[in-house]
């Protein structure tokens, strides 16, 4: 820390230098014709011109030889090499870049583009300006940004210092641009629903709670949009979407975040059935789109995107991996039983009804082994309080969901529609909550009431955009995909 502070010192003492030779070290303007990517793109055109180009930017170099200082100088589209001669400039301004300009300041450079005997594409600079002199030496300058809790607390250094830390939040703006433009293509609208609710509901997750002074009421951050999203439905929108931040109290994990950004839509008049075939269109040409291939590496492990995408069964998996048939155990008593007679130890404590019991076996032992590509489906009717029963076998639900590397990247359903099944799974739901389990529903009576009105047929569909990114920028944990993860206070 002594280190540091002597360093911020000596900056300090080069900007009362500047400020007493007339110099605004953070004037408002700048006056750039050009970007880096541009004149790289465009060099051979732009060098044999006799018009100047300005670049402004960071200076991420300086290496002093004699008269001559070669910079990098750094903006939003890369970097270029840049030129100060002694004998091209004043002697004010030498003595300015060569004694109190540093490494991380922003400045404004002009001049002609021209090619060093190496080959370097370089701009000769003719005049620069000052544009923000910085006070603090880049991480990389004396220890490095490597460890995870100094990277997320600053994470404005991790994004200047590791450049594949940008580009995988350039990626995921891509991503989310892609998909926002394919469902308006097909017809969907995009719409904003609350984040603070009276009550939390459309997902298995505990809330978190707070107060609202000015109603003097307790409040909810949202788990999930889903029951505002079906309440649009109810009011007359056939194909809605949102990108929702939402906020679940529950672990940290590498797959678990407290506040991440969930996208749900909703389509009237279709199936689960239908919304599998949209997520492999979608999902299939988007990766394509953006990536320019069907191939991700993660870990270890290449994934093929290519369609289509094989369907497996829930209760199928889980018999495979734990020897386990869960239909034949329809009370959570005997479910538990079997668990501990086949001496299966979970990691899960709390109190869980018959579905998150399931939930919890499927999560620690099925789940981890699936890698490639797959649709799960035929889930039970304890596990998703809120899709339509299966015709053929009312145990069973019309849902799926899209699991690859060991992570649920989307959970869709044939979303229910009759208010009297409806508010009776709300009440088995507030039972499991009264004997603990902190994640079960409460009975959202207003929602019940919006389904007596009539919804058509519908199919819900959601996925937690952090987990499609981790994926497909092959990060080693959610956090990564997350500008701000947030960071216990020191």
């Amino acid at each position: 820390m002594e280190e540091l502070d002597n360093l911020r010192q000596i900056r300090v003492k080069k900007l009362k230098a500047l400020i007493k030779q007339g110099i605004d070290p953070y004037p408002a303007e700048s006056v750039r014709t050009h970007i880096a990517s541009q004149v790289l793109g465009s060099f051979s055109s732009l060098s044999k011109g006799k018009k100047k180009i300005t670049l402004a930017g960071r200076l991420m170099s300086k290496r002093e030889h004699g008269g001559l200082i070669f910079s990098d100088i750094q903006d939003e589209s890369g970097r270029i090499q840049i030129l100060f001669k002694k004998d091209e400039l004043k002697n004010s301004d030498w003595g300015i870049i060569a004694d109190l300009i540093d490494v991380g300041d922003f400045i404004e450079a002009t001049g002609n583009l021209f090619t060093t005997k190496r080959g370097e594409k370089t701009l000769l600079v003719s005049r620069f300006k000052l544009l923000t002199k910085t006070l603090r030496q880049l991480p990389e300058q004396w220890y490095g940004l490597t460890e995870h809790e100094t990277r997320f607390r600053q994470r404005y250094l991790d994004l200047l210092i590791n450049v594949e830390i940008k580009e995988r939040f350039i990626i995921s703006h891509k991503i989310t641009q892609a998909i926002r433009e394919f469902l308006i293509k097909d017809g969907f609208i995009e719409v904003e629903t609350p984040a603070l609710q009276p009550l939390p509901g459309g997902a298995i997750a505990a809330p978190f709670k707070t107060h609202y002074e000015a109603l003097d009421t307790d409040v909810y951050l949202r788990i999930a949009p889903e029951l505002y999203l079906k309440r649009l439905i109810v009011g007359g929108f056939e194909k809605v979407f949102e990108f929702a931040r939402v906020f679940r109290n529950e672990g940290v994990s590498t797959q678990h975040l407290q506040e991440f950004t969930m996208l749900e839509f909703y389509q009237a008049y279709a199936t689960y059935e239908d919304l599998m075939k949209l997520t492999e269109k979608m999902l299939g040409s988007v990766i394509k789109q953006v990536l320019g291939t069907t191939k991700v590496k993660f870990g270890d492990k290449v994934i093929d995107f290519k369609t289509p995408w094989p369907r497996h069964n829930f209760r199928d998996l889980i018999l495979k991996e734990t020897k386990i048939d869960i239909d034949k155990f329809p009370k959570v008593e005997d479910l538990q039983k079997e668990i501990k007679a086949r001496k299966i130890t979970l990691t899960y404590k709390g109190k869980a009804g018959r579905g998150k019991l399931i939930d919890e076996l499927y999560k620690e032992l099925v789940r981890p082994k699936l890698v490639n590509p797959m649709f799960l489906i035929d889930h039970p009717l304890d596990l998703s309080p809120l899709a339509k029963k299966k015709i053929d076998n009312p145990e069973k639900v019309q849902r799926f969901q899209l699991v690859v590397a060991g992570m649920e990247i989307v959970n869709a359903f044939s979303e229910l529609n009759d208010p009297i099944d409806q508010a009776n799974r709300f009440k088995e739901q507030v039972k499991h909550k009264k004997e603990g389990d902190k994640e079960a529903h409460l009975m959202d009576s207003d929602f019940v009431k919006a389904l007596e009105y009539g919804m058509p047929p519908t199919a819900g569909w959601g996925m937690g955009m952090e987990r499609l990114i981790v994926l497909l920028t092959n990060a080693e944990s959610i956090r990564e995909a997350v500008l701000f993860p947030f960071v216990k206070q020191k």
